[in-house]
């Protein structure tokens, strides 16, 4: 396990030592969400029945946060290391495909939980929380951080410059976590959208982490917890594979 904890340690180190970029701006990012529309919906709108939209809200920006940030760990990894030419040395290690794997999508977890803790603790103090199932919110919370690291794995590997990751940060990240119903409910949404939000696996990410704090969401926590592992099974299962493959890194 030397090899594994030593890559693994490379890449808590790598963002770290940029924590303020890493770090702080999204937790920043987070809160200056929170103000903007805690200010234009907290009078007008409550959800699940007797839940404010401030509470409502926080849950979904700590879950945005750790997802976006889970999948900028591992991407940001792989591009930087294959544009710089020193992923070289990692695959002449004689770590296994499933070592690296681990490595990568470990790290991506940490940096997600430790955004996501930091925005709860930025944003704590705007309204009273409720932990009604804290279980639900460390499961939801580790796997779509593992299912984001290893979807940010694949992109890293199937990109081959810097505009390539940041089109799929900007047409699939980051359309997929606004519309997955961190600002709203589904069921405010019409007939069509409601149906298209349940066809996007990130809503079910969010919706059960949002059912640890207040025993309720939009489907049953169960359903969630079902997309969740069939996502970090196709996420994880494709990451594998293409590491297996060397897809676009050994040649």
């Amino acid at each position: 396990m030397t090899g594994l904890l030593t890559l693994l340690r490379k890449e808590l180190l790598r963002f770290f030592k940029v924590s303020f970029q890493t770090v702080a701006a999204p937790i920043v990012t987070a809160l200056l969400y929170l103000l903007i529309f805690s200010h234009a919906f907290t009078a007008h709108m409550q959800v699940f029945g007797h839940v404010p939209y401030t509470a409502f809200l926080i849950p979904g920006l700590m879950m945005m946060s750790v997802l976006q940030n889970a999948f900028a760990n591992t991407s940001s990894s792989l591009i930087q290391s294959k544009i710089t030419g020193n992923l070289v040395f990692v695959l002449l290690s004689p770590l296994k495909p499933w070592e690296l794997f681990v490595a990568y999508v470990g790290a991506s977890v940490i940096r997600g939980l430790i955004v996501g803790a930091g925005v709860l603790l930025v944003t704590v103090w705007f309204v009273p929380l409720t932990f009604a199932e804290p279980v639900w919110i460390v499961v939801f919370a580790v796997l779509g951080a593992s299912m984001l690291g290893a979807l940010g794995l694949i992109a890293g590997i199937w990109a081959e410059k810097f505009d390539q990751m940041a089109a799929f940060q900007n047409f699939i990240i980051t359309p997929a976590t606004f519309l997955s119903g961190v600002f709203y409910s589904v069921h405010t949404l019409p007939a069509f959208w409601k149906v298209a939000s349940h066809l996007n696996p990130f809503f079910y990410l969010i919706d059960g982490f949002r059912y640890g704090f207040f025993g309720a969401g939009d489907v049953s926590p169960w359903v969630s917890l079902l997309a969740a592992l069939l996502g970090n099974l196709l996420c994880g299962g494709i990451a594998l594979v293409m590491l297996l493959r060397g897809t676009k890194l050994r040649n």
